[in-house]
């Protein structure tokens, strides 16, 4: 890809962030959504389960196909078509006369969303080559969730109480339509040096794996074991299948070879955890806010900014640091914000206060805020930039998997706490395991973020870099620093 001056790169930066805005924006805004829409499609709450799940699952399914996709016939293309199809879902959604259509519609956004981040992510990181000015423009990118974590419930209350639910999905149209010509007019292609086969065993090993224990584990709770544990023995067998399978192709779907990196590794780790706790955190904090204080969808998502703002302000503090000291300080600083959080509900029953809840919240937000860009950076620094696309989507498959997981557990736990009790009375003690989890998710971010970020680990990922390096690749693309 050529060289660009400043003033271009910062707004390649700008258009990619929008592509992570009307995304990141999409699964805010639903969730405040849901009561309406169960209401207007007479949904229960399972079908109204498969509105988000159906997005989730295609997604994570598919980020990884995008980004080696990307790398092989061209970013640009690949972020174009992206752009189209999420907007055409999101079309399709606001049409929908049922629940069925919904989920089918929901699921085509799924198939363009995953042609957005993990290929913006790629552009990003090929357009900022400078490791400092990189690790800044992810920051910023980190940025832009904290923004729609704090528009969205806003945004979607006063959509849903005005104009209707159908109305959240309109936000899309225009955002995805100024990305597209900007992209057309502002971004240039570029592509891996060496195109890569296709891995159709290997992608489809990948849905398997993430489809079957995703159901696995969303179903234990009312279906039972004998539902639940085929659905896990298939996911079992199709990571048994990757790790005979992918080992023994020339180009596969995913290079196993980046796990001896132990940054990338532990990236990988620190994505699901961190991820997980935000499901889960969100999870427990909605059904507490209306549910159990009875608050509306619109004063509900008030009490969110206060997780929200700090997850704003130190996304982009995290990508500076990262550019000059490394990832080891700010994930240090997620991992313990986390960790307080976690343990603030879970030992002192923090939502039962509002000071108490007001902090829980600004301390989730605080290491939220640190932890996204350090994970991103530390998945593609000290990779082939050749390879770049792939290991963004590793990266961002990571995300909404542990997003996924955390809503899945945390959700069981709950469930299986409150029972048949009255469920006001019984929440807060129901949802103290919970919180247990997601303290014990910013312990395993903090221990490591500690382990995957010295010299050691550093080693390890030169050296998974020189593996992966062919010598047409070093010769002609060169190493990311």
């Amino acid at each position: 890809m050529p060289e660009l001056s400043r003033r271009r790169r910062l707004l390649v930066l700008a258009i990619c962030c929008m592509s992570l805005l009307i995304v990141s924006l999409d699964n805010t805004v639903l969730n405040v959504a849901l009561p309406a829409m169960g209401r207007d499609l007479r949904a229960g709450t399972s079908g109204l389960q498969w509105t988000i799940d159906a997005y989730t699952l295609v997604l994570a399914s598919l980020l990884m196909l995008a980004g080696s996709t990307a790398d092989r016939i061209g970013r640009r293309k690949v972020f174009l078509t992206g752009l189209v199809v999420f907007s055409l879902g999101s079309l399709l959604c606001s049409l929908a006369p049922d629940l069925e259509l919904l989920v089918a519609a929901r699921t085509v956004q799924a198939v363009g969303g995953s042609m957005l981040n993990p290929v913006a992510m790629s552009i990003i990181t090929n357009t900022f080559t400078d490791p400092r000015e990189r690790a800044r423009a992810i920051g910023a990118w980190g940025a832009v969730v904290g923004i729609s974590m704090a528009a969205g419930p806003l945004i979607g209350g006063l959509l849903v109480e005005s104009v209707g639910w159908r109305s959240i999905f309109w936000v899309n149209l225009p955002v995805g339509l100024a990305a597209l010509l900007l992209t057309l007019r502002y971004v240039p292609e570029s592509r891996a040096p060496k195109a890569r086969r296709p891995d159709p065993v290997g992608q489809l090993l990948v849905i398997a794996l993430f489809g079957c224990l995703t159901y696995a584990i969303i179903e234990a709770p009312e279906a039972g074991p004998g539902t639940s544990l085929p659905f896990a023995a298939v996911a079992l067998a199709a990571l048994l299948g990757l790790l005979y399978y992918e080992p023994r192709r020339d180009e596969p779907l995913i290079d196993l070879r980046f796990f001896r990196s132990a940054p990338f590794s532990g990236a990988t780790v620190i994505a699901v955890s961190a991820f997980a706790a935000l499901g889960g955190f969100l999870f427990l904090s909605t059904l507490y806010l209306q549910n159990v204080r009875g608050l509306d969808a619109l004063h509900a998502g008030l009490w969110m900014l206060p997780m929200a703002l700090p997850t704003f302000l130190c996304a982009p503090l995290s990508g500076r640091l990262v550019g000059s000291r490394g990832p080891r300080v700010p994930l240090l600083v997620a991992g313990l914000a986390m960790t307080a959080s976690g343990v603030l509900f879970a030992a002192f029953d923090a939502e039962t206060s509002d000071p108490t809840m007001f902090l829980g919240y600004a301390l989730f937000g605080i290491g939220f805020g640190f932890v996204n860009a350090p994970i991103t950076n530390t998945a593609v620094s000290g990779m082939p930039r050749a390879q770049a696309g792939v290991a963004a989507a590793v990266a961002s498959t990571s995300r909404q998997l542990g997003q996924t997981l955390g809503v899945a557990v945390v959700g069981a736990v709950l469930a299986a706490g409150v029972g048949a009790s009255a469920y006001r009375e019984t929440f807060v003690a129901a949802a103290v395991p919970g919180w247990w989890i997601l303290a014990g998710c910013g312990a395993l971010v903090l221990v490591v973020g500690l382990v995957s970020s010295g010299p050691w680990a550093r080693g390890t990922a030169e050296r998974a870099a020189e593996r992966l390096a062919s010598p047409e690749i070093r010769e002609h693309a060169g190493l990311s620093s």
